[in-house]
């Protein structure tokens, strides 16, 4: 189901775009401040609705922070009907904006041609922080430098990843990787994971964390 993620500081807004939007069957979530929103799940958004004008983080400071975190349509709402403050907002990051106020039907209009177009254009990815995975042509970038990853280490990678916080030993991971079948030894994942963080650390991450006696997580 679509999520769609609104920031406003203006709360009868927020109630007419939440009650709006849910009868569109959307689930949606609302903050006042772009402070209270937790970065590391915004991954999960389909679109983003973003107020300029907002005390503490303002709506465009925010768009530039979080635009290479995630690839969805980012909507300001405001105020400003100027063109020269419209330039800036899509400078920014932000693929449209809406002027206040505005309809219901204009409202929905927007959002539905974005996520129409998100439909047709959008390639399968995962976005954690400042890593991407494209889940079709199987890479992984990282502030948009692609990593040199063998198949094995991605697919180590995107199963850690997918299940970010859950540990998986060496069994599993080796399992998930080569199937109960194949035969071999899970020593081979430990390898692996060496390989992946020497990778990481020339980009200087290192998400994958050792549960010294159990196995490995992604955090």
């Amino acid at each position: 189901m679509t999520r769609i993620l609104v920031i406003d500081d203006e709360e009868d807004i927020l109630t007419l775009i939440k009650n709006t939007l849910q009868l569109q069957n959307y689930l949606v979530d609302t903050f006042m401040q772009a402070k209270q929103v937790d970065r590391s799940k915004l991954a999960r958004y389909d679109l983003i609705l973003l107020d300029i004008m907002m005390p503490d983080v303002d709506g465009l400071s925010f768009c530039q922070e979080i635009r290479h975190l995630v690839d969805c349509p980012i909507l300001f709402l405001t105020a400003k009907s100027q063109e020269a403050d419209i330039v800036t907002g899509l400078s920014y990051g932000a693929d449209d904006y809406i002027c206040k106020p505005f309809g219901v039907e204009e409202l929905l209009a927007r959002i539905h041609a974005h996520l129409r177009r998100e439909r047709r254009e959008h390639h399968a990815s995962l976005v954690l922080e400042n890593i991407r995975f494209d889940l079709s042509a199987k890479q992984i970038t990282v502030n948009e430098k692609k990593l040199d990853l063998t198949k094995s280490e991605y697919e180590l990678c995107e199963q850690l990843a997918k299940h970010r916080g859950q540990v998986f030993s060496k069994d599993q991971l080796y399992d998930d990787l080569y199937g109960y079948e194949e035969r071999g030894t899970p020593a081979a994942v430990a390898e692996h994971i060496k390989n992946i963080r020497a990778k990481f650390r020339n980009v200087n991450l290192d998400p994958i964390k050792t549960v010294w006696g159990i196995g490995y997580k992604w955090q």
